[in-house]
């Protein structure tokens, strides 16, 4: 009987643990509204990865970063001696959404990206597009000229990657 309760608990736990990771992909699917932004392809097929396109979001790069190169790639870092969250919040311009302005504070208006920068880069949740190993590299091709991603946010700025596309 205690080896069984033990089978149960552990299987509990494992199933608790899987909902809590993914939680916020779950709430930004289910409960987010759609928004789109620009995206440019940055990285090719990882081997290690599998078959997948690395974005990069030109657009909601840090006011500090606009002007710089086109080779420059990624969200790019918060400079200000910190990590952990950062916030970027969002403004409509045109069709698409661009960054506004990159906080270390929660705003209280939305929308914005609950993002992280504990590792050298900005990570907002929507870096990657999973597809079949014979349709990333057609879409890699595709993204060359631009392209536009839908996202949904939902209010405590959790992202989630919908959909990427020629048209806004």
């Amino acid at each position: 009987m205690k080896r069984i309760l033990t089978v149960v608990v552990i299987a509990v736990v494992q199933l608790v643990l899987v909902g809590v990771a993914v939680a916020p992909q779950l709430s930004a699917r289910l409960l987010g509204e759609s928004y789109v932004v620009r995206v440019a392809p940055l990285d090719p097929i990882d081997p290690y990865r599998g078959a997948y396109v690395s974005l990069d979001y030109p657009d909601l790069r840090p006011p500090q970063e606009e002007d710089n190169s086109a080779d420059d790639s990624g969200l790019g870092a918060l400079d200000d001696g910190e990590s952990g969250p950062v916030y970027i919040t969002l403004r409509q311009d045109g069709d698409v959404q661009v960054a506004d302005q990159w906080l270390r504070e929660r705003p209280s208006d939305t929308p914005y990206l609950a993002c992280d920068d504990h590792s050298w880069d900005v990570r907002c949740g929507i870096e990657s597009w999973f597809l079949p190993q014979d349709e990333a590299l057609a879409m890699e091709r595709e993204l060359t000229d631009g392209a536009y991603a839908e996202i949904r946010v939902d209010r405590w700025g959790h992202a989630a990657l919908v959909d990427v596309r020629e048209q806004p």
